[in-house]
Formats: C-alpha cells, structure tokens, sequence
C-alpha cells in the first residue's frame, strides 16, 4: 500500500507541475497577445514633406521630451518686434521612459547619457498649429564622443505641444520683456542605414 501511495504522491505532484507550466504558458501567450506594440511615431507616410527624412537612413533613437523654451522680446530684421527664442531646455525620454539625453542651446543640442553628443541646424519646418512649435528637421553635425548619438544625421522634432507665445503682445514698450513657455515634442533620431 505503501508502494501505492508513493506512486499517486509522485503522479499528483507530475500533474500539478505539468497544469502550472501549462497554465502558465498560455497566460503568457495571452498575455503577449494583447499586448499591443509601442507606435511607430517615426513613420514618415503621416509627415509633412518639407520635414521628411531622405532615403538611406533609419530610426536609432525615439524619444519624447518635456521642456521650456525661453523667449525676449527684441526688435527683428523680419519685422518690427518678435518674441525670439532665447534658449530651449528639455529631458528627452527614451521609449521604455528612462531619461536618456538633454537639450539646449543655443546651438541646438543633443547629450546623451552615455557621453555621445551632437549640434543640430535648422533645415526644414511645418506648422503644427497657431499655438504649437513647428515640426522640424535638423541635420546633425558630426557627433562628439562613441555612443547612442554616434553618426547620427538628422533630427526630427515632430509632435509638438505648446511653445508658442500667441497671448501677450511684443512692441517697443517691452523690448526686454521675457517669457518662459513650457512645450512637448517627440525627437526622433536618424542615421545612414
């Protein structure tokens, strides 16, 4: 009877062990299932032209920043008075959230964590409505450092939230004046493929 038992004890705890990996499996399975990928913003079919990335190149960095843009009021070539963009300064988060590179400026530019660095100038822009910054595209200078910016070629700002001074007027009797808004955008980074 002894035998018995040992053989039944040996038996459940096979069955259990078999219905646990199988159970568990298939929550796995399922739970994969719907999990849905992270978009992909990069994708250029929904950009304007004017900030569409050339051929030969693909996506190294996808990241999303929050950040200030600070404007002066000053008298401009293009016109009488203009809130001017003074300096930008943003954290930029990588897709899984972890902060990865800094910006500022002027000139634009990039540093990320791992040391690798890079400048950027404006070389195309989209509106992106009246109270929104512009999309963008820069193309990067040569980087400075080995790392996540190393050979980088382009940067894409697009998705772009606040960072347009709309309500408060600029004229002679506040040349000076200055304003600090806070913005969103996503910066996408491009390479030679």
């Amino acid at each position: 009877m002894k035998s018995t038992h040992t053989k039944f004890r040996a038996l459940g705890k096979s069955l259990l062990c078999t219905t646990v990996m199988v159970t568990g499996t298939a929550l796995l399975m399922a739970a994969c299932a719907g999990k849905q990928p992270l978009p992909r913003e990069f994708s250029q079919d929904t950009l304007p032209m004017a900030i569409g990335v050339p051929a030969g190149h693909r996506v190294v960095l996808e990241t999303t920043a929050t950040g200030i843009l600070n404007y002066e009021c000053r008298a401009t070539p293009a016109g009488p008075f203009s809130w001017t963009l003074v300096s930008p300064q943003a954290n930029l988060l990588d897709r899984t959230g972890k902060d990865v590179v800094a910006y500022s400026g002027p000139p634009a530019t990039w540093k990320h964590v791992d040391g690798s660095s890079i400048t950027g100038t404006q070389i195309a822009v989209a509106s992106n409505g009246d109270f929104n910054l512009p999309m963008q595209l820069a193309r990067a200078e040569p980087s400075i450092g080995t790392g996540a910016l190393q050979n980088v070629s382009f940067i894409q700002r697009i998705k772009t939230k606040g960072g347009v001074e709309k309500t408060r007027p600029c004229a002679a009797s506040n040349v000076g004046e200055k304003v600090t808004l806070p913005y969103q955008a996503d910066y996408i980074f491009w390479r030679p493929v």
